[in-house]
C-alpha cells in the first residue's frame, strides 16, 4: 500500500554530527573526513540501489565528487556549533518497480531542491523489512549555502521557510499521485495530516531498517518503540471504534473492497494479533455495510455514514424538486430571448427545451449537456430573465478556473464551492428565498458537498440549477452526486455539439460524450489528427514543432497544450517558450522564485495564475500575456482583455501558461489543442482533452508508453467512474443484517433514524399525536405528513388568537392559554423546541403566524430553521443583536432630529427590551462583551452589559417588555 511520509531534519555539528559520516552512512560508502583527518567506512551497508549528486546550473563540476563535495561542507563552516546540511527523508511508493521509484525520486528532487540551486545528494534504499514487504524510500541530503564556479557563498535563508517545507511536502504528494495515475497504479497519498483529513488517528513515524533490527535484538530504539506505541494505539483506537477506518476509508470513495480495508488496517495497527482484531472490529461494526460485488466480482462494502450522506442528499433534493417558489413570467423570459437575438444569440432546439425547463418554478432542476454544446449560452440568457424579475443570481463551481468560465461565458457572477461555504460558516453571505443558484461542472462535486449545498438551499428557500456531464472528469471526493441526482430526478440533455466547427469533429464529441473513444481516436486518425512516435520524448518534440507551426501561421488564434501530468506540463512549457524564444518574440528573461521554484518570465510570455486572489482579479488557471516583469513586479494581459499587476512578494503563485494539465482545462474553449497522451489518461480525460477546441485538435503519443494503437484506444477508453452506495443491489444488505440478529426492516429504519436532527425537515420522521388513536407506523407518508400539519397549524392558530387578543388590549384567556399550552406539548413532540424556536419567527413576522394558520407553511419551515440556528449559536445571536442595535440607534437618532418624540420613544423601548433580554442571554452577553464598541460603548462603568447599554444611551432599563405571547 502506498503510504505518505516526508520528513526533514538539520545535520549539525551542534548534534555532533558530521556531514562526511552523514553522506558515507546513506550512500554505504568510504568517505574520508579531512577536517577529522579520519575515515567513514559504511560500504558493507545493504539495501542502497541508487547513489548520485545532482549539480544546479553553475556549480563547479567538481563537486559531483561525494567527498570533494562535503569536504567543502565542512571547510566553509567554521562555527562548532555549524549548521551543515539539509535531510529530506521521503517513502516511495512500494507498488513501484526499482527503477520507477528511483526514477520517481530524481524528479522531484531535481524539480523542487537541484532547480532552486541546492546541491542535492540522493541515496535510494530499498530495504526489506521485518513482514517480508519492500520499504523503499530515498535520503537527499541538501546543500545550505549558494554555489557557484568558485564555491560555496553565503547561507540563502529563504530555503528555511516553513511554508516552502510545507510546500514541498504537498509537491511530493502530488508528483506521487501523479506518477501513480499516470502507471495505471490503484493508490494513492496524502500529504495532510491525519488531523486536517478528520481521520481520529494518531500520524505514525517511518522506521528504517536499522531501528527495526535494533527492535529485534531487544535493544531499545526510541524512533522504533514510538512508532510501534502510535500503531498499536491507532489499531486500539480502530478496535473500539470501527468507524473511524471505515470514515476514512470512504473520505475518497463511496464504496470499498477487502482488499482496501485489509490496506489500511495493516498501516494502522502493530503485527498480526492487532490486525486480526481490528479488521474482525470492523467487519462486525453495524455501521459497516455490504453492497454485493461489482464488476469484477469482488465484495464492496460502504460505512452507515456513507449511505446517511446519500439518504440526505436525496431527501434534500426530493424537497427542493417538489418546492415550487421560483416562478418566471412568460413575458420575462421571452423577453430575454428576444434580447439574446438581438445581440446574435439564437438558441438551438435543445438550449431552448434546457431554458424552458431550469425556469420552471421547481426550486431544482438539472440540465446535462455534452462537451461544447453551448451550455453557457443558454445560462446567459437565463440569467437575464431571473434578473430582470428580481431573482439574485450566483455562480459556483468546484474549481476557480471553472467559476471563471462560467462566469465569463454565462455572465453570472460567480465564485468556488469551498469560498461561499466558508462564508456560510462565519454566518455570512447566506442564501435566501431570493437567490438562485447555478453550480457548473456539477459531475466533479462529491456527495458531500453536494449535499451541503444542497440543504443549505433546501432550508433557506433558494434554487439550485445544476449544470454538467457525468461522463467528463469525475470528482475528487467520494459519490457520483450529479449522475445520480440526474438519474432519479430527469434532467434536459442538450446533444447538439456547437463548439466544434466541421460536422464530423462533432460527431466525434458525441462518440466521446457516449463511450465510444475509439470510434472518435479513429476519425481524427483518418483526418490525420493522431500522430504516433517511437518514444515520448519524440512525441513532445513533434508535438511542440506543430504547436510552432500553427502558432507561427496563424498567431491571433488561442492554443492550449494539454496533458495528464504536471511534470510533462512543466517539460512541455519548457519546449514552447524555447521555441519563441528562438523566433525572437520573446523580450529579455528575468529569474523569478516562484512557488514552484524559479523559473524565467519574459514579455510575451504565456502565463498561469495557479491561485485564487480576490484582489487581483484572478483564479487558479487564469491565464494571460506577460506585458513586462522584472524581478519584484510584473504585468500582465488577462485573457479577458483586464491588464492588472503585482508585486512577486505579494503574488509568486505563477508559472508559463503554454500548457496545462487536463484538469484545468475542463469549461474551456480554444481554436487549436494539442494533446500529448500517457498511461494515466481515461475515457473522461480523453474526452475533456478532446473536446475543448473549435478548430482543431492533434492528439500524440509515444509507442514506449502504448505497444501498440490497441492499447492505446484500449487506455484512452478505460471506465473510471465513481459509483455510489446506492449504485449496488441492496439484497446482501439485508443478509449482513440479518446475520447480527438485526431485521432487515428495522436496519433500514435505523439507518433513516441516524440522519442527524439539525439537517432534517422540521417536523420529519417522529411519532405525532394525532386526532384518533393510530400507531405511527400504520399511517401512510401522506397521512404522517398531514397530521404534522395538523399539529403546526393548531398551533399557529392558538398564537393568532392570542396575537388578535393582544392587539385589541384584551388579556390572554384561560381558555387560549390551555390551547397555547396543549399545541406547544403536541409541536415539542415531534422537534424538541419547535414551538420555542416557532414562537420567535412568529413574534418577528405575525404574517408567518397567520400563513400557518391558514394552511400555508411554505416560509414557515425556513424561519424556524434560522431561529433554531439563533437559539443554538451564541455567536449568531449576538450578530443579529449588534446589527438590530444599530438599526434602532439610527432610528432613534433620525427621530430626535425630524422632532418625532413618538417615534424615538417607540425606539428606545426596543433598545430597552433589547437591553434587558441580556439578562436571559448570558451566553451571548458574554460574546458581546468583546464587541461594545459596535453597540456605542466608549467607557466602561462595571455595571453588567445591559444596564451599561442603557447608561450610555440614556434609555430607560425598565421600559423594555416582552409583548405578545409569554412564556
Amino acid at each position: 500500500m502506498a503510504i505518505y511520509h516526508f520528513s526533514a531534519k538539520i545535520i549539525s555539528r551542534a548534534a555532533g554530527s558530521s556531514a562526511l559520516a552523514s553522506a558515507a552512512y546513506r550512500s554505504a560508502s568510504r568517505l574520508h573526513d579531512q577536517r577529522l583527518d579520519r575515515h567513514h567506512d559504511f560500504s558493507n551497508k545493504a539495501g542502497v540501489v541508487h547513489s548520485e549528486v545532482l549539480l544546479p546550473d553553475g556549480a563547479s563540476e567538481e563537486f559531483a565528487d561525494r567527498g570533494t563535495l562535503w569536504n567543502a561542507v565542512e571547510a566553509a563552516e567554521l562555527r562548532k556549533d555549524a549548521q551543515l546540511a539539509r535531510e529530506i527523508e521521503f517513502a516511495i511508493p512500494r507498488e513501484m518497480t526499482k527503477e520507477l521509484g528511483i526514477e520517481l525520486a530524481r524528479d522531484f528532487v531535481r524539480d523542487e531542491f537541484v532547480e532552486r540551486g541546492m546541491i542535492a545528494d540522493l541515496n535510494v534504499h530499498w530495504d526489506i523489512g521485518a513482514d517480508g514487504l519492500a520499504k523503499p524510500h530515498a535520503h537527499v541530503m541538501l546543500t545550505m549555502r549558494e554555489v557557484g564556479e568558485q564555491g560555496f557563498g553565503k547561507k540563502n535563508r529563504d530555503w528555511n521557510r516553513t511554508d516552502l517545507l510545507e510546500k514541498w511536502r504537498e509537491r511530493w504528494s502530488e508528483h506521487v499521485n501523479a506518477r501513480l495515475a499516470e502507471l495505471d497504479i490503484d493508490a494513492r497519498i496524502d500529504h495532510r495530516s491525519l488531523e486536517a483529513q478528520g481521520i481520529d488517528l494518531e500520524p505514525q513515524h517511518k522506521i528504517g531498517p536499522a531501528a527495526s533490527r535494533m527492535a529485534a535484538q531487544g535493544l531499545e530504539s526510541e524512533r522504533a518503540a514510538e512508532h510501534l506505541e502510535i500503531a498499536r494505539a491507532n489499531g486500539d483506537k480502530i478496535i473500539a471504534n470501527p468507524g473511524i477506518a471505515l470514515d476514512a476509508i470512504t473520505h475518497s470513495q463511496a464504496t470499498f473492497t477487502t482488499r482496501d480495508l485489509a490496506r489500511f488496517i495493516h498501516r494502522h495497527s502493530d503485527g498480526k494479533e492487532q490486525f486480526d482484531q481490528a479488521m474482525s472490529a470492523v467487519r462486525a461494526s453495524a455501521d459497516l455495510v455490504a453492497l454485493g460485488k461489482d464488476g469484477r466480482g469482488e465484495d464492496r462494502f460502504t460505512s452507515r455514514a456513507m449511505i446517511e450522506v446519500e439518504q440526505r442528499l436525496m431527501s434534500r433534493a426530493e424537497r427542493l424538486a417538489d418546492r415550487e417558489s421560483h416562478s418566471l413570467p412568460t413575458a420575462t423570459l421571452n423577453e430575454a430571448i428576444i434580447a439574446a437575438g438581438r445581440n446574435g444569440l439564437v438558441l438551438g432546439g435543445e438550449q431552448k427545451a434546457a431554458l424552458d425547463h431550469i425556469s420552471t418554478p421547481h426550486d431544482l432542476a438539472i440540465v446535462t449537456g455534452y462537451a461544447g454544446t453551448g451550455k453557457s449560452a443558454m445560462l446567459s440568457v437565463a440569467r437575464d430573465a431571473w434578473s430582470h424579475a428580481g431573482y439574485e443570481v450566483q455562480g459556483l463551481a468546484l474549481s476557480g478556473i471553472a467559476a471563471e468560465n462560467l462566469e465569463s461565458g454565462s455572465g453570472i457572477a460567480s465564485r468556488t464551492i469551498a469560498s461561499i461555504e466558508h462564508q456560510w460558516g462565519q454566518g455570512r453571505d447566506l442564501l435566501t428565498d431570493n437567490r438562485i443558484l447555478v453550480i457548473d461542472e456539477a459531475g466533479m462535486i462529491g456527495s458531500r458537498q453536494m449535499e451541503r449545498v444542497i440543504s443549505e438551499a433546501e432550508k433557506r428557500g433558494a434554487k439550485i440549477v445544476l449544470v454538467g456531464d457525468p461522463e467528463q472528469l469525475q470528482a475528487i471526493e467520494a459519490g457520483a452526486a450529479f449522475r445520480s441526482l440526474a438519474k432519479r430526478h430527469g434532467s434536459v440533455e442538450i446533444t447538439e455539439v456547437r463548439r466544434q466547427r466541421e460536422d464530423w469533429q462533432r460527431d466525434a464529441t458525441r462518440q466521446l460524450a457516449t463511450g465510444r473513444t475509439g470510434e472518435a481516436i479513429q476519425a481524427y486518425q483518418e483526418h490525420y489528427a493522431v500522430h504516433a512516435a517511437a518514444t515520448r520524448d519524440d512525441a513532445r518534440r513533434t508535438l511542440i514543432e506543430r504547436w510552432d507551426r500553427d502558432r507561427a501561421a496563424d498567431s491571433g488564434a488561442s492554443r492550449i497544450i494539454l496533458t495528464h501530468t504536471r511534470d510533462e506540463v512543466q517539460a512541455l512549457n519548457t519546449a514552447a517558450r524555447d521555441r519563441l524564444r528562438i523566433a525572437g518574440a520573446l523580450g529579455e528573461d528575468v529569474t523569478i522564485a516562484t512557488e514552484r521554484g524559479e523559473r524565467q518570465f519574459a514579455s510575451g510570455d504565456r502565463i498561469m495564475f495557479l491561485r485564487n486572489e480576490r484582489d487581483l482579479g484572478v483564479k487558479n488557471g487564469t491565464l494571460g500575456t506577460v506585458e513586462s516583469t522584472s524581478q519584484v513586479r510584473m504585468a500582465v494581459q488577462l485573457d479577458d482583455g483586464r491588464s492588472i499587476a503585482f508585486d512577486i512578494k505579494d503574488y509568486a503563485s505563477i508559472d508559463h501558461g503554454y500548457a496545462a494539465t487536463v484538469h484545468k482545462a475542463q469549461g474551456m474553449t480554444v481554436d487549436c489543442t494539442h494533446v500529448l497522451a500517457t498511461p494515466g489518461m481515461d475515457s473522461h480525460s480523453a474526452y475533456v482533452a478532446l473536446s475543448r477546441h473549435r478548430d482543431r485538435v492533434d492528439l500524440h503519443y509515444g509507442q514506449d508508453d502504448f505497444a501498440d494503437q490497441g492499447r492505446f484506444v484500449r487506455t484512452l477508453s478505460r471506465e473510471r467512474a465513481k459509483d455510489m452506495a446506492s449504485d449496488y443491489a441492496r439484497e446482501p444488505e439485508r443478509q449482513y443484517a440479518e446475520r447480527r440478529g438485526i431485521a432487515f426492516r428495522r436496519r433500514i429504519a435505523e439507518l433513516a433514524r441516524k440522519v442527524p436532527e439539525k439537517v432534517r425537515g422540521m417536523f420529519d420522521g417522529l411519532r405525532l399525536p394525532v386526532q384518533r388513536p393510530v400507531e405511527p407506523a400504520k399511517l401512510t407518508e401522506d397521512e404522517a405528513r398531514q397530521a404534522r400539519r395538523n399539529v403546526v397549524q393548531r398551533h399557529a392558530r392558538a398564537v393568532v388568537s392570542i396575537f388578535e387578543s393582544f392587539d385589541k388590549g384584551e388579556a390572554t384567556s384561560p381558555e387560549q392559554a390551555n390551547e397555547l399550552r396543549a399545541a406547544r406539548k403536541d409541536l415539542n413532540g415531534i422537534t424538541e423546541h419547535a414551538s420555542v424556536d416557532l414562537e420567535n419567527a412568529y413574534r418577528k413576522d405575525r404574517g408567518l403566524a397567520r400563513e400557518a394558520a391558514g394552511g400555508d407553511f411554505r416560509r414557515t419551515n425556513q424561519a424556524m430553521q434560522l431561529e433554531a440556528e439563533l437559539r443554538t449559536s451564541p455567536a449568531r445571536r449576538a450578530d443579529q443583536f449588534v446589527e438590530r442595535w444599530k438599526t434602532l440607534t439610527v432610528q432613534a437618532q433620525r427621530a430626535y432630529v425630524a422632532g418625532d418624540l413618538a417615534g424615538r420613544k417607540s425606539a428606545q423601548n426596543a433598545m430597552a427590551g433589547m437591553a434587558q433580554s441580556l439578562e436571559r442571554d448570558p451566553q451571548m452577553e458574554s460574546v458581546l462583551a468583546s464587541r461594545k464598541a459596535q453597540l456605542g460603548i466608549s467607557i466602561e462603568t462595571g455595571r453588567r452589559l445591559g444596564a451599561e447599554l442603557a447608561f450610555h444611551h440614556g434609555i430607560d432599563f425598565g421600559r423594555g417588555r416582552d409583548r405578545g405571547i409569554g412564556r
